[in-house]
């Protein structure tokens, strides 16, 4: 079997490094180019990953005509995601893009357009589908062990996009938030905010986890500080026909996840109608409480295997052998979460309930 080849394409968004570590370790795999606008954008992933100079490219058609790859990688900033997806759609090459799927659900659509006019396949990669605790608990929904689902809770974030690079490289506070005005993490033209950054999380595993049920409305409000385009906190409540659901989106906790919990936790509680999942980030258990067990156990997460660990071993596995990608990764179902995005966004705007999107 032939090495399975992968570019990447746009370093805009700091999870390229972790992705491209993936390649790098994934033992039928290689990188054949990466490519960027901004050369000292690379300078990281040349020097980690041993990348060759005639791979490193300037112009992304340059870059895929002349490494013929099999899929694409890209990390473009929120609100340029259709444009690069047009861009590599024409090639006719497969695109894992990371998340979310899209500035609007325009551009969601514009860039679904795009792969079925090339004929690539398209994944959107949501991190937190790969953790243990959160598979687990789609595993337990899915045996019925809650009974139907029906509210999820769902509160996340972190410290803020600018304290951390790939592979979770912490950054001084040194600066952080005199740099946030030229960040286009903060820039409302470029899809910044703590909404357009988590609630699609939330959105579309929660979609997955209510197997592709949509609400009926949307209310949401989004705090705006002072001097800056964008949000670091909102709240979207979704009513459902078997009630309400709140998704939280937190830029400013006092400590990362993946370092230390922070209060409230982040993660997920999904409530059925017979028991209930707490299910928090990078933690070794989930929490199970039943009609008939109340006291909450401590279920020890799944044991992910291959390929189902990671997204890029699974998209070239699905990829390889002619199958769509399946769960949040998939655009049908992450549409469903780009709808809740778009009418959360619009109702913190009017300041109103809104009825959910086409």
């Amino acid at each position: 079997m032939t090495r399975y080849r992968v570019a990447a394409i746009n370093f805009d968004h700091m999870h390229m490094g972790d992705l491209l570590r993936e390649v790098a370790e994934h033992e039928d795999a290689e990188i054949v180019g990466i490519c960027d606008t901004r050369p000292e954008r690379m300078a990281t992933a040349i020097d980690n990953f041993g990348i060759a100079p005639e791979q490193v490219f300037t112009e992304v058609s340059r870059c895929i005509q002349t490494t013929r790859p099999d899929m694409v990688i890209l990390c473009p900033a929120t609100a340029d995601h259709a444009a690069a997806v047009d861009e590599v759609a024409a090639h006719g090459v497969n695109i894992l893009i990371e998340k979310p799927f899209a500035a609007s659900l325009a551009d969601a659509d514009r860039m679904s357009a795009a792969m079925a006019l090339g004929g690539g396949r398209l994944a959107i990669n949501w991190p937190l589908a790969w953790y243990p605790p959160h598979v687990t608990t789609k595993r337990l929904v899915d045996r019925g062990a809650i009974g139907d689902v029906i509210e999820v809770h769902f509160y996340d974030g972190n410290r803020g996009p600018l304290y951390h690079l790939a592979d979770k490289v912490e950054v001084s506070d040194t600066g952080v938030q005199d740099a946030k005005p030229g960040s286009w993490w903060y820039k409302a033209a470029s899809g910044g905010g703590s909404m357009l950054d988590y609630l699609g999380y939330g959105a579309t595993l929660g979609t997955w986890y209510m197997s592709g049920r949509a609400p009926l409305s949307v209310t949401s409000v989004a705090d705006q500080p002072a001097g800056l385009e964008v949000d670091e906190h909102s709240i979207t409540i979704c009513h459902y026909d078997t009630g309400l659901s709140k998704f939280e989106t937190r830029w400013g906790t006092l400590s990362d996840p993946w370092t230390l919990q922070p209060q409230p936790k982040c993660g997920f509680v999904v409530v059925g109608t017979e028991g209930s999942i707490s299910s928090y980030d990078f933690e070794s258990y989930i929490g199970l409480q039943t009609r008939t067990h109340p006291e909450v156990r401590s279920i020890p997460v799944d044991q992910l295997q291959a390929p189902f660990r990671k997204p890029v071993e699974y998209v070239i596995d699905r990829w390889r052998r002619g199958m769509d990608v399946q769960g949040p990764l998939n655009p049908t179902l992450s549409r469903i979460g780009q709808r809740i995005v778009d009418t959360a966004a619009l109702s913190a705007s009017q300041k109103r309930t809104l009825e959910l999107l086409p």
